[in-house]
């Protein structure tokens, strides 16, 4: 008989659900359902009475398992300033029911998979979350079919992309220039090769948060979305260098042309259009 089993048989059931959040930027939270700490593998379930799951359904087939937790906000552990900034946006979630008598003894897992929509309630109401719980199978089929592209699939960096960005990122200071728009304090190159990149938030309230650079303008970077209200008007940042997704870029700018995720002499969808000349 399994660990697991073991504890569903028991008379008298000593069940605690928590949830493990690891985000982007390396921080990892630990909450429980119980109304103490616990400890299980390494990681301190926070005791959060107020945090509690929706019913979860499981299933064998393609369709997504589904749950939801709503929670109090709390200054110490998921603020309303953080779910407002982004900091929790794409965090992967575990979600697991142990003995809270016996939590190393083994554990059952519920659910896995990423954080999806985030919806609070207003201060007047009590300024409790509610979250959605994204699972692997939701994120599949999500995806779009694989289609010919002259365009590469990949993002830069990643897996499929193979190249290394160690020593390409540049730590630098940037002044705030309006709500999404951040400009670097003194020379700092071309900043082209950050177009379509990543700035990171070093430093200050808001550190860890990302926002992608969509494009420049002059001397300033423009980004996706606006930066929170928290963010410093001089603050250092981590630049991580884009791509654009073309071949040319991938084989002149990183010599990485080998691991093209695309395929550039496929002509596009204005090929149709054409028509025989004399």
């Amino acid at each position: 008989m399994s660990v697991v089993q073991a504890i569903l048989d028991k008379p008298v059931g000593h069940l605690a659900v928590c949830w493990r959040l690891a985000r982007a930027d390396g921080v990892v939270l630990g909450f429980t359902s119980h109304d103490r700490d616990l400890r299980l593998e390494g990681v301190t379930y926070r005791a959060g009475p107020g945090m509690t799951p929706s019913a979860s359904v499981q299933t064998e087939g393609l369709k997504g398992d589904s749950m939801s937790i709503e929670g109090v906000l709390e200054a110490s552990t998921v603020t309303a300033f953080d779910l407002a900034s982004g900091r929790w946006r794409g965090a992967f979630v575990d979600v697991i029911v142990c003995d809270w008598t016996e939590p190393e003894a083994g554990h059952l897992r519920l659910s896995r998979g990423r954080i999806g929509d985030v919806s609070r309630q207003p201060a007047q109401a009590g300024g409790a979350f509610r979250v959605e719980l994204l699972t692997d199978v939701d994120l599949s089929t999500a995806l779009m079919p694989l289609r010919l592209s002259p365009t590469c699939r990949h993002e830069l960096g990643d897996g499929g992309c193979g190249f290394n960005l160690d020593g390409r990122r540049v730590d630098w200071e940037v002044s705030r220039v309006g709500e999404g728009r951040l400009k670097p304090l003194e020379g700092l190159g071309d900043l082209s090769v950050f177009a379509l990149g990543w700035a990171r938030i070093l430093g200050g309230r808001c550190c860890g948060i990302d926002r992608q650079i969509i494009g420049l303008d002059g001397t300033e970077l423009v980004l996706d979305s606006a930066l929170p209200a928290g963010v410093e008007d001089v603050v250092q940042v981590r630049l991580t260098p884009g791509c654009d997704k073309r071949h040319s870029t991938c084989q002149l700018r990183f010599g990485n042309a080998r691991m093209f995720g695309g395929e550039p002499y496929v002509p596009g969808t204005d090929a149709l259009l054409r028509y025989a000349r004399s």
